[in-house]
């Protein structure tokens, strides 16, 4: 097993901190698993397949797990982030703590400077609608926030979406959308969530797609992320249930009656507002 090395005053945080995030060897692989999560918690066990599935191999965990100690605050500004003491902490070569930074820095968690080293940018900086960041942020201190947050993009996005694929007579992607609203059916009937979560995921990318707008295409990564962090209140459909299952097929039966306004109604329906959100986006009146 491999364990991380002892603790030294670094741009890492106080001696101590590394112990919340703790590796373990992968066997059979030169790559360390994910951080540990309390199984006892709900968060932790859809943050430990979430960074289960991306960033194989040492990079990538290394990447995973130094994003989540910066977007928790367990790294702050304050001191530099020193590559050789990094691959001394991890047990990873210089090569990897490289590789790792650079992804940071694209994603403007941090920033290399000559003479003055590898700091944590400030909030400001980060590019929040990396799914990446998304993840680490709905996982972290800030997940509150993350979810109002990706709640009140959803309510702009996903109407405006439903609204334009009305226009839209692409028979082949409507079916699939009908397929998806039958499947999630089949799946709630047996009690099968991740099927569900699935299909549910799948109609939400589908009726983007649909709505035949690229800006918005582009930002179809963040109703995906909103999808897999919604936890408890970010959607009408955290959980299977019959009222889901209706308003999504109000929203294909619009849709295939060419209803602009219905089909951007019944999503404006299928998004929860939170209370937070309420207060910026009422929930629509009437139908």
């Amino acid at each position: 097993m491999m364990t991380p090395a002892r603790p030294v005053e670094s741009g890492l945080g106080a001696p101590g901190d590394l112990d919340r995030y703790p590796y373990t060897e992968a066997p059979g692989a030169d790559r360390v698993g994910p951080p540990a999560w309390d199984a006892t918690d709900d968060l932790g066990r859809v943050g430990r397949r979430a960074a289960g599935s991306r960033g194989r191999g040492l990079h990538g965990q290394l990447v995973q797990q130094l994003g989540q100690m910066i977007v928790s605050g367990d790294l702050g500004a304050d001191r530099p982030l020193v590559p050789e003491e990094i691959g001394q902490r991890f047990e990873v070569s210089r090569t990897v703590v490289r590789e790792s930074l650079r992804v940071l820095e694209a994603k403007g968690l941090v920033s290399a400077r000559p003479n003055v080293g590898t700091r944590v940018r400030p909030v400001s900086d980060w590019n929040l609608l990396d799914p990446d960041i998304i993840e680490w942020r709905a996982f972290g201190p800030q997940r509150d926030d993350q979810r109002r947050e990706l709640n009140e993009l959803r309510w702009t996005i996903e109407p405006l979406a439903a609204r334009l694929a009305a226009g839209h007579g692409r028979e082949d992607v409507q079916q699939r959308l009908s397929d998806m609203v039958e499947i999630m059916g089949h799946a709630y009937a047996q009690g099968d969530g991740i099927t569900f979560s699935r299909a549910d995921a799948e109609f939400h990318a589908l009726l983007i797609q649909l709505a035949g707008n690229r800006m918005l295409e582009h930002l179809s990564g963040i109703v995906a992320a909103a999808l897999q962090v919604s936890g408890t209140s970010a959607t009408s459909c955290d959980r299977p249930s019959e009222s889901c299952l209706a308003h999504h097929a109000r929203i294909v039966d619009a849709l295939a009656a060419g209803d602009a306004l219905g089909a951007e109604t019944a999503m404006r329906q299928l998004l929860t507002v939170h209370p937070e959100v309420e207060r910026v986006v009422p929930a629509p009146r009437g139908n």
